[in-house]
């Protein structure tokens, strides 16, 4: 499936073809393994820091115009597509943040806290959502940049490869959640470098009300 991505770089073609076999899961999910005891990772600062990240990441949710941050809003069973401008501006996004060496610029890829806080039945899903799962992130993606060297400058992003027809509904309960979602392994961004395809993957994509997020960027962590 195509559609057309614009972001600054330019304009570029999103697909979402995939003829690769869907990875094995792995034997701990680590999106539900177990919080980490406080000591493992918080700080006297957590509350505040807790605040000003919900207050980002918030922010960067918020649709162009402004609107509500869907996060807040009810979970839904409809099947995200790998199309349209939500999706385009979220892999533009990410595919931003890898070239700059900034995580920050993806996080409006990356799986919504307050929508976290709904799905997740483990203590304190606000903590493990950002000392966990969004610090993987950013270093995955100082990985990622770190991969793509001097051609960081001159590699364009092609399109995103989400193998939809594996994608499955994850019930209730199943990962330690209290709601369900879609979810699918595998998902592929390819980009350009000296008019030569190359890709790295996204580990893992969840829904939420109908839309793909980022949960997992390398591995599972």
């Amino acid at each position: 499936m195509h559609s057309v991505l614009r972001d600054v770089f330019g304009v570029i073609l999103l697909s979402a073809a995939c003829t690769r076999g869907e990875p094995p899961a792995p034997a701990v999910d680590a999106s539900v393994a177990p919080l980490p005891p406080p000591g493992d990772h918080a700080d006297a600062s957590d509350g505040a820091t807790s605040t000003a990240i919900r207050d980002a990441a918030a922010k960067a949710s918020l649709p162009e115009d402004g609107g509500i941050d869907p996060g807040t809003l009810p979970q839904t069973h409809d099947k995200p597509r790998a199309e349209g401008h939500p999706f385009d501006a979220r892999i533009a996004a990410l595919w931003d943040a890898v070239v700059a060496d900034d995580p920050d610029r993806g996080i409006i890829a990356f799986f919504p806290l307050a929508a976290y806080e709904q799905v997740k039945a483990i203590p304190n899903p606000a903590s493990d959502w950002k000392h966990r799962l969004v610090a993987a992130y950013g270093r995955d993606i100082h990985a990622l940049h770190k991969r793509l060297g001097e051609s960081a400058a001159s590699a364009k992003l092609v399109r995103a490869e989400v193998p939809e027809d594996r994608a499955r509904w994850v019930e209730p309960n199943e990962e330690t959640n209290k709601l369900g979602y879609y979810r699918v392994y595998g998902t592929r961004i390819v980009y350009d470098v000296d008019h030569k395809e190359r890709s790295f993957d996204v580990s893992s994509l969840i829904s939420w009300r109908g839309e793909w997020y980022v949960v997992h960027l390398s591995g599972f962590k």
